[in-house]
């Protein structure tokens, strides 16, 4: 098979989110000019640099209590900080209830049953218990082609990791079962590693 995009695929549903998988989730915590905190998943995400260590994550769709965008975008450009905090396997449902379009008065923290805690380097909640959390400082949001579609970067400034997944001085990913994002609704755990070394190692 062969599509254009532009065209149109002629399937049930759009196979595009398919096609890149499995995807890391960015768990973004924010909070408003007003204090008024959010939590938000978005699978569009990943590290874009080691030194200073650098991420992004974008944004697409809209909300209709919001101009542009959605609520993290708004936090972001007007706090320029942010908190990426990585998703484990045991939090799926509380994560899944963070996906609901709530009015960007509401606290998903809360409505997630969850705890926040503040960051130490910049003015942004966290998600408490988190494997790891990643205070972030952004560094530029650029508009990307189609409506409110926004890659949101920055640097890294500071990083939390949850001392039971440190086992020999090496963050192991197996003590809390990262939660990746597949296509359409559904979701895969990293339960399975390896080690594969290069060949000029």
């Amino acid at each position: 098979m062969f599509y254009r995009p532009a065209d149109g695929h002629g399937l049930p549903h759009n196979p595009f989110n398919a096609l890149i998988t499995p995807r890391p989730i960015a768990w973004v915590s924010t909070q408003d000019a007003r204090g008024i905190q959010n939590l938000a998943p978005y699978s569009f995400f990943n590290g874009t640099a080691y030194v200073p260590p650098q991420v992004m994550f974008a944004s697409t769709g809209t909300k209709p209590d919001q101009d542009e965008g959605k609520d993290s975008l708004t936090n972001i450009r007007d706090t320029e900080v942010f908190c990426i905090n990585i998703v484990e396997q045991s939090m799926r449902d509380a994560m899944n209830v963070s996906t609901t379009r709530f009015d960007k008065n509401v606290d998903e923290f809360e409505r997630a049953g969850l705890h926040a805690v503040q960051c130490e380097t910049i003015t942004c909640p966290r998600l408490d218990g988190a494997p790891a959390s990643l205070e972030c400082r952004m560094t530029g949001i650029l508009p990307l082609l189609g409506d409110n579609n926004f890659l949101v970067m920055g640097e890294v400034i500071g990083i939390h990791l949850r001392d039971n997944c440190l086992i020999d001085g090496i963050f192991d990913v197996s003590t809390f079962r990262p939660l990746a994002r597949l296509g359409y609704r559904d979701y895969s755990v990293v339960d399975n590693t390896f080690t594969l070394g290069r060949p000029d190692d």
